[in-house]
């Protein structure tokens, strides 16, 4: 059985920090054709429709769409600070191959 993605706590207080529910948005992450990899992931912020899995905690939603849904089971979703910045980023158990721009991924 394919459990839903997790996101991290880390990831949720960002959403916080940037006010995402306080202007009525959540992270939307996607996945679409394309990329250097195959597919691509959409990450930006959107409003919930019909067909979101809908994943909440501190407060902060992120969706998911239902087609994205297979492509993301047992992924995480985190934020990470570093020195080339701070971005949203996924760690998908089924992503076979990457690239290096991490956005972009082959199953």
């Amino acid at each position: 059985m394919q459990l839903p993605p997790k996101v991290t706590e880390r990831a949720f207080e960002r959403l916080a920090e940037i006010g995402a529910a306080d202007q009525g948005q959540a992270l939307r992450v996607a996945v679409e054709g394309g990329g250097c990899s195959g597919f691509q992931y959409e990450i930006k912020l959107d409003t919930q429709k019909d067909d979101d899995l809908v994943l909440e905690g501190a407060g902060e939603k992120v969706l998911v769409d239902s087609i994205s849904l297979p492509f993301l089971a047992d992924a995480v979703i985190d934020f990470t600070e570093e020195l080339i910045g701070a971005r949203f980023v996924i760690n998908n158990p089924n992503a076979t191959s990457s690239c290096g721009c991490g956005t972009s991924f082959s199953m």
